[in-house]
This record gives structure tokens, sequence and C-alpha cells, in this order.
């Protein structure tokens, strides 16, 4: 009857719910078994409706059935989703926390760790430890106290009569006597952050019953709502041997801490856990053994044919343990990662972030193909491109310039789905403007892809140089494809076009990543690009990635990927730049163009470049950030008329702090000198001559675009001398630094480095050269001191003989 009342007082109390009712029901058929006792006839006289519950349920809760999954939460799809995660389970493996002879904790480690954890919670996240280390802990204490018990009974016990065995610590015993050490040292540390912490023992029959499953829920939760930090293990102090895993089908035996995080993620519906040990991650096979390589993410089944090596030097479980454990928690709707918690790195708050770190377990494989393979069916593609003619790979870009023009109407369409996307989300004018696609820009995309094609005749293959060895050898310096580029751009979807048409003519395959802003435009116009290819059966040499996943991937695949080329803002490209491997990266970091007016110039002259290069498209990164202006000109009505003009045009002018102090009133003074705008706005600053506008240029500039506009040409020649940008133009605009405006067609960015590529790049910046030998039977011995050959290293006109890939292959063809 007792049973009955404590039923009755729970039907009183809770929700009639349907996850209420089956805890109902579980508590039922635990404290009264047989459904037909007298006792479960009273409960049903009062409470007829829940029992009618208990008998229409078809699911029977008992001590080892499968824990309830009837959360509605959904795995995390992708890494990026990871810092939307409410709840974590943060697992800590002996390997991680104790020191490495295995007696007491790495106390350097656990600081990092939890000022990691405690970053996360006060961002808002709820974090529950389950930690290991409370044995190392013990055994560090009571090793101790041994070697003092031991040297007390030598100094009483006559000499040799006493065993001198190093002593065998019970890890039972251990473990009683350092828990209160180990949460000691978690609510010291804790406390530096503000934080409290809890202590919540558990054993392996308290996850028997769904009654003490509710019962440690509720507690947790309650600890989760007051901001106090769960900080649980098992209880090890009464824990028994490891035995042969007796649990039924479908519920994780409790053996070490990786089953009981599992576990616990399940019954507290925790969004992500993370198993940190001394391992990277998951690892196709043993990682000491040759060729094994990191698995960045797993998906349900991908683990059974992996072959695991051996445990970590401490702790019960192994890798296979914490797989076990991740798939289990990964098919009740949990993500998982696995990493290494040793890392010098912030393991913890970099995983939350998204981060490739780690194997990441995911039940939501990604829609389309993968990255390794799309990267391999670029280089496929961009090989057949190399194997056919010049005049077909022009066709293909004469046939996209037509398509671009045929299917306009349908190209607008899926921008103003984009714009529309765009405009909801209140972005900013400038990338609107980048954004948004018109008829204009797409009869001037075509023009330039028409001017690129009419140039792919003496791309790959021209004979750079040619050189006679000896007799019977000749040597030739041959222009090829670099491979797979990889283009990354932000907002604008015209690049999309041009940089395929530019891989194409150099017969490069390519992945390109469009922003997601553009997705609608991205997708339109790359069907079109494969049309164009399927001229010639190349319709895999132009790839669109289409997740920021697949574009991490990519840029650690040193064996697919030969050049990557980042478009778009300063931030976007530092951090390609900072998390790429192996992979040279050909770029900009930032547009800050400088227009410098000597006082030579001429007035009507420089106020027509100064409006062109601020005002024609201010969001270009070959727009003026900065006006120059020599310190003669401060009172002038030169100055005066550049100004006015700016006003105008509605452009916000910042004062430098020279032109600052000369001011009474003015604009507010620029906060910095290095800054791209991206805008109406801009930089003005007095400089005493042109070698002080070179001086500024070089210490604020970002070796991209400088101007100089004077009529007397010995300051101009100084200056495009010893500006050392890119660009350096005299009397023009700062926009004609452009792929199109050089005659190049298009290019695929603007480099600002000084290796392979400098300014705007086109197709001679996606080439590099081999070297091909012909010979007749030689040998390096035949060019020995007893030999009969000797060098001769002739340079020989490249015009003579058929050397080019042209003249080869339309000769092929015919």
């Amino acid at each position: 009857m007792a049973a009955v009342g404590r039923l009755s007082h729970l039907v009183r109390t809770q929700n009639a719910s349907h996850k209420n009712v089956q805890n109902l029901h579980s508590f039922g058929k635990l404290y009264c078994p047989n459904s037909n006792t007298r006792a479960m006839m009273k409960l049903q006289s009062h409470h007829p409706a829940i029992i009618r519950n208990f008998a229409s349920s078809s699911q029977v809760f008992s001590s080892y059935r499968e824990i309830s999954s009837d959360s509605n939460l959904k795995t995390l799809a992708g890494r990026s989703d990871l810092k939307n995660c409410r709840r974590v389970v943060v697992k800590l493996g002996s390997a991680v926390i104790t020191r490495g002879d295995e007696c007491g904790l790495a106390l350097g480690r656990l600081a990092s760790i939890i000022e990691q954890v405690s970053e996360l919670q006060q961002a808002g996240k709820q974090v529950m430890l389950v930690t290991s280390g409370a044995v190392a802990f013990g055994k560090q204490l009571m090793r101790h106290e041994v070697m003092m018990s031991q040297s007390m009974r030598e100094t009483l016990v006559p000499f040799g009569s006493v065993e001198r065995d190093r002593p065998v610590l019970d890890p039972r015993a251990c473990a009683a006597a350092g828990q209160s050490g180990l949460m000691s040292l978690y609510e010291a540390m804790f406390k530096q952050y503000s934080l409290k912490t809890a202590q919540v023992l558990v054993t392996k029959p308290d996850f028997y019953h769904e009654y003490t499953r509710y019962n440690l829920r509720g507690t947790l939760n309650e600890l989760l709502r007051m901001n106090i930090i769960p900080i649980i293990n098992a209880n090890d102090a009464v824990a028994a041997p490891p035995e042969v895993d007796t649990d039924l089908s479908g519920v994780i035996s409790i053996k070490d801490n990786d089953s009981l995080a599992a576990r616990l993620a399940v019954e507290m519906n925790v969004d992500l856990l993370l198993l940190l040990s001394d391992v990277e991650g998951i690892y196709n096979a043993p990682p000491d053994e040759e060729g094994s390589h990191l698995l960045d993410t797993i998906y349900p089944g991908d683990t059974a044919s992996i072959v695991f090596g051996t445990k970590s030097r401490v702790g019960v479980g192994g890798m296979d343990a914490k797989v076990k454990a991740a798939n289990w928690a990964l098919e009740r709707g949990v993500a998982v990662v696995i990493a290494n918690g040793t890392s010098s790195r912030p393991m913890i708050t970099d995983l939350v972030k998204g981060k490739k770190v780690g194997t990441f377990f995911t039940e939501s494989k990604p829609e389309g193909v993968a990255a390794d393979l799309q990267a391999t069916r670029a280089r496929d593609g961009g090989r057949l491109l190399q194997s056919i003619s010049p005049s077909q790979r022009a066709e293909i870009i004469y046939k996209l310039a037509d398509l671009l023009v045929e299917r306009s109407e349908t190209i607008l369409a899926s921008n103003r789905m984009d714009l529309e996307v765009a405009r909801m989300n209140k972005m900013a004018g400038p990338m609107l403007a980048r954004l948004a696609l018109t008829k204009g820009k797409i009869s001037n995309l075509a023009d330039g892809l028409r001017q690129i094609a009419d140039t792919s005749f003496q791309n790959v293959g021209r004979v750079l140089k040619k050189t006679k060895i000896a007799d019977g050898m000749v040597l030739r310096q041959v222009t090829v494809p670099i491979g797979v580029l990889m283009v990354i751009f932000e907002s604008r979807p015209d690049c999309l076009p041009q940089v395929a048409a530019l891989a194409i003519s150099s017969a490069n395959g390519l992945c390109l990543k469009g922003g997601k802003e553009a997705s609608h435009s991205n997708e339109c116009i790359h069907a079109i690009v494969e049309e164009a290819l399927s001229l010639y059966q190349a319709k895999d040499a132009v790839q669109l990635i289409s997740t920021r996943e697949q574009v991490g991937d990519l840029l650690k695949m040193e064996g697919l990927i030969d050049l990557i080329i980042p478009r778009g803002s300063k931030e976007m490209i530092q951090k390609i730049q900072r998390d790429t491997v192996g992979i040279p990266v050909l770029g900009h970091s930032e547009g800050i163009c400088h227009v410098y007016v000597d006082k030579d110039a001429d007035p009507a002259m420089a106020v027509k470049i100064v409006r062109d290069s601020k005002c024609d498209y201010p969001a270009a990164c070959n727009a003026m950030e900065t006006l120059l202006v020599h310190k003669d000109l401060r009172h002038t009505s030169k100055l005066h008329d550049i100004l006015d003009m700016l006003k105008t045009e509605n452009v916000k002018f910042h004062p430098g702090p020279r032109l600052a102090k000369s001011l009474a009133f003015g604009p507010s003074e620029a906060k910095s000198m290095r800054v791209e705008y991206g805008d109406l706005e801009c930089a003005v600053e007095i400089v005493d001559d042109v070698d002080g506008a070179i001086h500024h240029i070089h210490r604020f500039g970002s070796s991209h675009t400088d101007v100089i506009v004077t009529e007397n040409v010995h300051t101009a020649q100084h200056f495009l001398k010893t500006v050392d940008s890119a660009c350096v133009f005299h009397n023009a605009s700062s926009r004609f630094a452009d792929g199109y405006r050089f005659g190049l067609g298009a290019e695929v960015g603007i480099s600002t480095t000084r290796i392979h590529a400098r300014g705007p790049v086109g197709v001679e910046g996606l080439l590099t050269t081999k070297w091909m030998m012909e010979g007749s039977g030689d040998t390096a011995a035949d060019f020995s001191e007893s030999g009969d050959k000797k060098y001769i290293h002739e340079p020989m006109d490249i015009d003579s003989g058929s050397d080019t890939e042209s003249e080869t292959q339309e000769t092929a063809s015919t």
C-alpha cells in the first residue's frame, strides 16, 4: 500500500504529459510488478485514466530495458552547428588529467580545461563533467602513507626481516582516499571563475531502474538550473571488479567513464558529448601503423571495419570502448566528438566553435558528394581539359558566354531570390551591391569571357625556353596547368563564371565555394558552366562546394588541392590562411588603396581621378580608401574642390592627424589610417612631398593599388619605381586594377604576395611549367671525363619546329 501512496502522490503532482505518463508507468511496474494485485486495482479506482494509459502503452520498462529515447532533439548535423549546442557532457579520461607517472594530476593541463569549461558555462551553456582521477590522486596520497609506514616498521623491526617489495595499492582504496581531494581541487579551481561545483557519485545499479534514473535526472537538472557544474564519477570505492557485459541488447554497460558519460548524455538529453583522451581522434587503423590517418567525421556504421590498438597507459577503457560509447549515444540523438585532451590548444572551446578538431560523430550525412571526391573529380576533369586542343577549350568558353546571355532572365530570377533573403537579413549596402546582378553586368561578363577565349590558344603548352643540351638532346620549358584550384569568394556571383573560364582556359580543375548569401545565383550559373563543359565531356572539371565543412576538409587536402585563392573580406582571407595546411594561398588581405595628389597635379584631372577611384564602386577592393595631398595644396582651391566633390557625392571623409590639426571645425578624425571602408567613406591626410606619400603608403597601405596624380614626369617616375605595391599608376584611377581592364579577360583575384603572381591574376597566374627533354639514348656517363660527348647549352629559337601544344594537338586532331 505504501507503493500505491507513492504512486498516487506522483499522479497528483506530475503533469499528465506523455513523457510523465511513461515515468509513472515505470514506477507502477517497479513498485507493483503484478498488475492484477489488489494495490493496482485500488490505484485504478482512484486514477482510471492513468491506468488506461499504462494498459495501452506498448513500452514496458524493466531494469535492463532500453532507456527511453523520447527526446525530440535532432543530432547536430555538422561541426558548424556545435556552436548552437546548449547542453554538453565533457568526459576527461585518466590519461588527460593524470601525470605520466600515474601518481597525481597534471595540474597545468587540468587548469586549462577548467578555464575552457568555465568559458562555456559563462556563455550560457550547461556543462557536466565526467571525470577520472580519483584513483591517481588517492594513489599519490596512499603511496606516501605506505612509504611512511614502511619506514617506521624498518625502524622498529630488526634489519632484514621486513619485506622491501613495492606495495600493491588497491584501486578502490585509492579511489576512496582520492575522491575528497579531487573534489576540493575542482572546487578551488572553478571558484577562480566564480562558479560552484557539486559532486555526484554513481554506481552501475543506479542505472538499472527507471526510478533511480529519474532521481538522478532530477538532481542534475536542479544543479544545472542553479548554474552549478555537476562533477560526476563512478563510485570506484565500491565498484565491483570488471565483469563480462551481461546487459541486454540496446543498453550499454557501465564499465568505464566512457560508457558512463554516454549514459548520462542520453539521460540528460544533451546536445554534445566530448570524450577527451590522449589521442587526436579515431584513425582508420592503429595510429602507429604506416598509412593510417585521422578520420574527421564518422557516420553510423563507419567504425565496423576499424581495427583498434592498445588502450592508453591508464584508465579502464580503450579506444574501442570510446567508439562503442560514441556510437551508442549517437544512435540516441547525441552528437559526439572524440579528441585529444592533452593538447596545448584550447581543445574544448575550439570544438564548440566548430573547428576541425578530433573525430566528429554525426547521423547527418551531408547531401551531395564528399569533398575529397569532388576534388578528385576536378583533377580528372582538369586532365581531360588538358588533353583536348586549345580551340576546343576556347569553344567551351565561347559557349559559356553565349549561355550566360541566353539564360540571363533565369539567372536574374535566381539572383532576385538571393537579394530578397539578403534584404530580410538586413545585409549592408556594399554587400548588396556585390550580390546584385543586372543585364549590364551579365553582358559585360560575357564580353570578358569571350576575351578569355580569344587568348586561350597560346596558354597551355607554350614553350618559354628551348635549349640544345648536346647533339641529339633538346630541352624545353613548357607551360602547364597548376592542377586543382580552390577559389573561395563572398557575395559576388559574377565571380563564378569568370573564374570558371580562367580555369578552363588554363586546363585547371576547379573547386568553387561561394557565399551562402548567393546560393541560388551560384547554383544556377554553375549548372550553365556544367552545360558548356559537357561539349567535350568535361563536366566534372568545375565543382561547386556547398558547405563550410567541405571547405574545412579541402583546406587540409594537400594532395588534392594545389592552390587556394580566397576572394572576400580581410577576415575571411586571414581565416583561410590560418586554417590551410600545406597548401599555398594566393590572395590579399586588404585593399587599402591610396591616391596621392601632388602639388603639380592638374586640378580638373585630380578631381576626376579621385571621384572615379572612390565613387565608381566603393565596395571594390581597388577603390580609394585614403586620399593623400601635398602640403602646399592645404589652403588652396585644388584641395577645396576635391573635398567639395566628395561632399557632393555623399562621401564621408575623416581627416588624418595632420589635416585635423589645421581644421577649426570639421568631421571626426580618422581612428586609424589603415582602414578599408568599402563604402562612400575615406580618410584624407596631408604629406610633405612625394617621399612623404611613399612613406605613408608603405606604412599604412596593403600593397594593393596606389596612384599619383601629377604633371611632373620626374616625380611620377620616382613614385612608380619606389612604391612597393602590386599596381602603381600615374594619372589613372585605381579602379583600373582589374583583370578585365588589363585585357586579361577576367581575374581570379588580386594578389599582393610577392611569389608566383602579383596584381590581377589572370590565366598566366594559373600556369606553372615543366621541363621536357628529348634525347637519343644519352646517359650522364657519356658526358664524364672519359665520355665522348660534350655539353653545348645553346639557346634555340622557340619558334623553330612544332613546339606549341596548339600545333601538336591540332595536327593530331586533323
